[in-house]
């Protein structure tokens, strides 16, 4: 006989995680959906004629799966995000209105922008992704929530700062997807502004430059998500884990954007070499305590940010983006770029946001 789902207390504070996680699905989904963000024009057109028009002449099976998919994540996390009002339907209903009016909003954004095409169709499909990413959170998500409610305060730290700690490591998972970015490598500044400095170096020098800002991001980030656990050998068995799925994100990313056999093309020598001279250093360092490791981590971060600016661009990721900007991707390429580049800045001050919060308690 198996027990029964563990069941959550009623007196058992807020989740903010769905509510951060929303909002970051919001910002990536207007960043998505009005990238580049270059020729707005206004012809006199009514931002609003799209929805009078036809069936598209031209459409993919690809376009209106992936309009759909996009809106799934929208309607769940709203769902989640508004499961406290009264009644049972009131979250869904209105999750569903709020993903049908944010996609309207942006369908009639792209009306002024040429390389765009606002299409009715694409509304349409929005607005069934939501209704399935509620409906998901409905069904599923309900039967979900209470192991979660009994797993989470068990594996994470039940500071007030995690839950956007979690959604930042989230979006991190996000940039291993960037072609653009050394792998294990964010806050890259030379693609948004051009008048920095483009330093050469000898074969030699790069490599060991690429490998300590490899293994210095190894850190931050490990050291990051450490400091989200519960415990120290909580840290020690899920850290890995962590890794593990970021090894799965990058080659994902590579699969789709080059092929099936270039699952382990992010995996270059500098990137074994860096992940291999920060591991036992990150094993000592998960001994600190939890304010220990947001302050190491913000300073491994901020010396990898720069290390990043400094090292030449890896070819892997010339390859790579002369491929992707050969298909589908070009808006997602943008939006993974975006986030890859302001990530460590939003991280940065987190960190030391948390590490003064953590002094806070501990001296409480």
């Amino acid at each position: 006989m198996t027990d029964p789902a563990p069941q959550s207390k009623p007196h058992d504070k807020p989740d903010r995680l769905p509510r951060y996680l929303a909002l970051a699905w919001v910002i990536l989904t207007v960043y998505g959906s009005l990238y580049p963000f270059t020729g707005w024009q206004t012809e006199g057109i009514d931002p609003f004629a799209f929805l009078q028009l036809a069936w598209p002449r031209y459409w993919t099976t690809f376009d209106l799966i992936a309009n759909v998919v996009i809106y799934l994540p929208t309607g769940f996390l709203f769902t989640l995000a508004l499961r406290r009002l009264p009644g049972r339907l009131i979250a869904p209903v209105l999750a569903i209105l709020l993903a049908s009016l944010l996609s309207l909003t942006m369908e009639s954004l792209q009306t002024w922008l040429p390389s765009r095409f606002a299409s009715v169709t694409d509304l349409g499909c929005n607005t069934l992704g939501a209704l399935f990413g509620a409906l998901f959170a409905c069904f599923i998500g309900g039967r979900l929530r209470p192991y979660w409610k009994h797993w989470r305060p068990r594996l994470m730290s039940q500071a007030s700062y995690v839950d956007m700690g979690l959604t930042l490591l989230g979006l991190w998972l996000l940039t291993l997807l960037s072609p653009e970015t050394l792998p294990l490598g964010v806050g890259d500044l030379r693609q948004t502004f051009s008048a920095l400095p483009t330093l050469s170096y000898s074969l030699d020098t790069y490599r060991f430059m690429e490998k300590i800002a490899v293994a210095s991001n190894f850190l931050a980030v490990g050291l990051f998500f450490a400091a989200m656990t519960r415990g120290r050998w909580l840290a020690y068995l899920l850290t890995p884990l962590f890794f593990l799925l970021a090894a799965l994100s990058s080659g994902l990313g590579a699969a789709t954007l080059v092929g099936a056999d270039a699952f382990f093309a992010w995996l270059t020598p500098s990137v074994r070499e860096g992940a291999t001279l920060a591991t036992p250093i990150l094993v000592v360092a998960l001994l600190l305590p939890g304010t220990g490791r947001l302050i190491l981590a913000a300073l491994c971060l901020l010396v990898g940010t720069i290390l990043v600016n400094l090292t030449p661009i890896n070819p892997y990721s010339e390859v790579a983006l002369a491929l992707w900007r050969q298909g589908h991707f070009l808006n997602f390429n943008g939006l993974t770029r975006w986030i890859s580049t302001v990530w460590p800045f939003c991280a940065l001050p987190y960190l030391v946001f948390a590490a003064r919060k953590g002094q806070a308690l501990a001296s409480a």
